[in-house]
């Protein structure tokens, strides 16, 4: 009997009740707490260690990360790194039409354009060179034929290529037609051999000849481009000085003069078109208001209950109705049949079941607005829902960076009324108590943070996570929402904070972050795991396929799918919208351009070419003598830098420590050592290297005893598989050979016996100091220098109290209690105008509004660090016109960094494009950079 074209039949549910919702959407318990979290679990364990090449049961998983000395090192890096960027940075060689066989066993629904996986599967007892195909859910359709299987088997077991595939076709009787798209390195040397060995086994390369073709042209186009930004703009001339400076001895100069020597800045004009990619200022001034709960004491603005209504529509989402075209959360009804559910962006399908769908989403208003005061009317209005004030309802778990953990608890008891305070209980420290649930269900709100659970999701007495159910602390309960503060820190998402906030039991999940995309729309992707995605997107590999490559193609569909997930699940209003309305003052930057002296000149000419030819020597040499190249490069690079705001910072610190390591692989951990390995950490942390391991800005960085610098968790997790540096092969028993940074900060110790001589000037000290004289004369002006080197901060200071100015002063080396006394200081202090900061410590968390002017002593690549600090000033309750002057030498690194932080904004907040060629531990991709650093 023939079978119809395409078969519907329905699919088996493997994950329990993982979609089975009440049918209006509005009930709140324990049995949806229980679907989110196998959502959540099937997530973790889909972002294995061998997510694209080698799918393994968990079984499978487990026995591969206990068995420490079955496999060589170079699997075990290759591995993570496979798992840590997910292949999103490869290109299309070609692809590869073919079909999947043996789908009568397949009891799914299959639906044409519906993208699928590719499993090797070695085991198989009658080919070795097996190919399953499965669908987004993890469920067999079937195999790719043998003989297409015999040619791709080696591509995939030696992680040559990079395959993803969709169905191209209706499923028949006994094969279904399958597009399968093949990616490799972009690497040139690794190109040229990959398209070889490709047209030796007769695979499709129609797409690699077009990209070599188009960037031929493109580097034409370049190379012109390059030749134009080398045009040098006019900029003031600076006095000539001695070492001795004395204050007093110069004309003091009017602000208006230095504004008309400095060009006219603005960094974030290319940030505004991400609009495209949400609801546009129209959509949104039209939004509902919520009204204002009871119990809020605050005045809300009008955006502010927009907010309000829009948090508590995303807690209770409510699928299509019968006959409607709309979607909701990217799954559509059939107009067929009303029992089936289509995701409009991986095309899987399911019949009879409601898909899942999250509660909550992501909060992504710039910094400034009021997210704090949004989420605590989202909760109050919801306990305002429940009989007698909701105790019943579940406590609030927040997640946040211990320095703004008290603002919650002091933005709680700011705006609510005094009489119907919410009962908040903050969750932290060493000496915290296990509390039961019926404990934590006394409270309203519970305050924690992302160490503290973190700890709690692996305790040190087993160093295992456990992800059932636990007696007692933060796994014990089931929230009724989680809200993480600064949920960018979650990036990452192989890394075990994320893991920590995603293993939590909730029945709504919230993000809070002004820059939901930092680095690359990977970051996107692990925020959207966390709210809880369904549909495919909650795996990685899909993710890239469906989104990632696309837009990095320029194809229009990645746009749509973008702009319908940034829709969907993330608010993000920015200042300058108009119906936002803050009347915020005027925010003026400028790019204020010095000129070297000419010992400074001389310094820095003999640095760069120091560089240049160490970069050569980095692209000559491979293996461990590479790394240090590059090691001794980004010192120079540092050094660079440095020289352009002091010539007496640029000491060489780690020299002595890479001859001593060019004799042995590793170091005695004594003292002296020790305080040598943290100034080798301490270059990568200036520098924002990334970790080898994950591919991501350092997180919680440490060094080995053989130099090599990681994120912790990243180096840990080898450490428990290998005991070897995936590096240079050096033996690493165990995490007393690690090396941590001075303070949880990063920031240098101030006290390091340096021989600095404070007395000492500079051109740039003479310009921010000229700056500072122009801007006292104005009464009312207050000033935050923010620098990455607190040593450079340590000769500004000495400069003030030489010219006496009233100053004070936070950085990382500082207590807690220090750094509050600082910022009451400048609160509240008159006197106090200027206040010295390290950009580490004030980009996140703080409230600088008492100042009104800033200036950024130093740039490097990453511009959202500097946009961060500088939204501390001008935010919301800022009643000054703010200004910001960049400093920048010319002629120098500095000038060429400001190009580069422009293509970055341009490809995180525009195009969402990803750094190219990350394969080689996000050196490749640093070294464009480097390059145009030192043209």
């Amino acid at each position: 009997m023939a079978r119809k074209a395409k078969r519907k039949i329905e699919t088996v549910d493997l994950t329990g009740s993982d979609n089975e919702r009440s049918a209006s959407q509005q009930e709140k318990t324990p049995k949806r707490v229980a679907d989110n979290q196998t959502r959540r679990t099937a997530a973790l364990h889909d972002y294995s260690p061998h997510t694209y090449s080698q799918q393994h049961s968990e079984a499978e998983r487990n026995t591969w990360l206990a068995e420490e000395n079955d496999e060589d090192i170079d699997e075990i890096f290759q591995s993570l790194l496979d798992s840590a960027n997910g292949s999103e940075n490869l290109i299309l060689y070609g692809t590869l039409d073919t079909k999947i066989v043996g789908v009568r066993y397949y009891e799914g629904y299959a639906t044409p354009g519906e993208h699928i996986m590719v499993r090797r599967e070695p085991e198989n007892p009658y080919d070795s060179n097996a190919i399953r195909i499965v669908n987004v859910r993890g469920e067999q359709i079937g195999h790719i034929p043998r003989t297409v299987a015999s040619k791709l088997a080696q591509y995939i077991d030696n992680r040559w290529l990079a395959i993803e595939g969709m169905l191209s076709g209706y499923i028949a009787t006994f094969d279904c037609p399958l597009k399968l798209r093949l990616y490799g390195p972009s690497a040139i040397e690794q190109r040229e051999e990959m398209i070889g060995r490709m047209e030796r086994d007769k695979l499709p390369l129609e797409a690699i000849k077009q990209t070599k073709r188009e960037e031929q042209k493109r580097l034409t186009e370049e190379q012109k481009k390059a030749t134009a930004a080398k045009r040098r703009m006019p900029s003031s001339s600076q006095p000539e000085f001695s070492s001795s400076s004395q204050p007093g001895t110069q004309t003091v100069p009017d602000m208006a003069d230095l504004i008309e020597s400095s060009e006219r800045f603005s960094p974030r004009d290319a940030g505004q078109a991400v609009e495209k990619f949400g609801n546009g200022e129209e959509y949104l001034a039209a939004m509902p208001q919520a009204e204002t709960p009871d119990r809020i004491s605050t005045k809300m603005l009008p955006y502010q209950k927009q907010a309000l209504a829009w948090l508590l529509n995303q807690e209770n989402p409510v699928l299509p109705p019968v006959g409607s075209t709309e979607s909701t959360q990217l799954w559509k009804r059939s107009a067929k049949a009303t029992n089936i559910f289509t995701n409009i962006a991986t095309n899987f399908s399911i019949k009879g079941q409601e898909p899942g769908l999250a509660s909550g989403g992501i909060l992504a208003d710039d910094m400034g607005l009021g997210k704090t005061l949004e989420m605590i009317s989202l909760i109050v209005a919801d306990l305002e829902k429940a009989p007698q004030g909701g105790g019943e309802m579940g406590a609030t778990l927040i997640i946040s960076p211990l320095s703004v953990m008290s603002n919650w608890s002091d933005q709680i008891a700011r705006h609510v009324k005094k009489n119907q305070p919410l009962r908040v209980y903050r969750y932290h420290g060493a000496g915290r108590k296990p509390m039961k649930p019926a404990e934590f269900a006394e409270y309203d709100v519970v305050i924690t943070t992302y160490q503290t659970l973190a700890s709690d999701y692996l305790p040190k007495s087993t160093g295992q996570a456990t992800p059932k159910s636990r007696p007692t602390g933060l796994y014990s309960v089931e929230w009724r929402r989680i809200i993480l503060d600064e949920g960018h820190i979650i990036r990452n998402p192989s890394s075990k904070g994320a893991a920590a906030v995603t293993a939590v039991m909730a029945e709504s999940r919230w993000v809070l972050t002004g820059t939901p995309i930092i680095n690359s729309l990977r970051d996107l992707y692990s925020l959207l795991r966390f709210v809880g995605i369904t549909g495919g997107l909650e795996r990685l590999e899909i993710f890239n396929s469906v989104l990632v490559r696309p837009l990095k193609g320029g194809d229009s569909a990645g746009a749509v799918l973008l702009q319908a997930i940034m829709t969907t699940f993330c608010l993000r209003r920015r200042k300058e919208m108009s119906f936002v309305d803050l009347r915020l003052p005027e925010l003026s930057e400028y790019v204020h351009r010095i000129k070297f002296l000419g010992v400074e000149r001389e310094k820095y000419d003999a640095l760069q070419a120091e560089a240049k030819g160490q970069l050569q020597t980095f692209k000559d040499q491979s293996g461990a003598k590479a790394n240090q190249a590059y090691n001794h490069l980004l010192e120079t690079l540092l050094r660079m830098r440095q020289v352009c705001n002091h010539w007496q910072l640029c000491g060489e610190r780690v020299s002595k420590l890479m001859q001593m390591l060019e004799s042995q692989k590793t170091i005695d951990l004594t003292p002296e050592n020790r305080k040598a390995l943290q100034d080798m950490l301490q270059v990568s942390i200036d520098s924002h290297e990334d970790c080898p391991v994950c591919l991501e800005a350092l997180h919680v960085p440490v060094i080995t005893h053989c130099a090599h610098v990681f994120g912790k968790d990243c180096i840990t997790r080898v450490i428990e598989t290998q005991h070897k540096c995936p590096m240079c092969r050096a033996k690493l028993e165990d995490e007393a050979c690690l090396v941590e940074p001075a303070n949880d900060i990063g920031d240098a110790e101030r006290d390091d016996g340096s021989n600095i001589d404070l007395n000492a000037s500079s051109s740039k000290l003479e310009a921010l100091v000229s700056i500072l004289q122009a801007s006292k004369k104005q009464k009312g002006n207050k000033t935050i220098i923010f620098s990455q080197w607190t040593k450079f901060l340590d000769i500004v200071q000495a400069r003030l109290d030489r010219d006496g100015f009233k100053y004070t002063r936070i950085d990382g080396t500082m207590t807690a209690p220090k750094r509050d006394a600082a910022l009451h200081a400048l609160e509240s202090d008159t006197s106090c105008i200027i206040m010295l900061a390290s950009l580490a410590v004030c980009s996140v968390g703080l409230n600088l509004i008492a100042a009104n002017q800033v200036i950024l002593s130093d740039s490097w690549w990453a511009p959202a660090i500097e946009d961060q600090a500088v939204d501390r000033v001008h935010r919301l309750g800022q009643k000054k016109k703010t200004t910001v002057f960049r400093l920048v030498m010319e002629d120098s690194i500095e000038e060429r960094t400001l190009e580069i932080q422009k293509t970055k904004r341009e490809l995180m907040m525009v195009a969402f494009r990803e750094k190219s060629n990350k394969r080689t531990g996000g050196k490749s991709a640093r070294l464009g950079d480097i390059q145009k650093l030192l043209e």
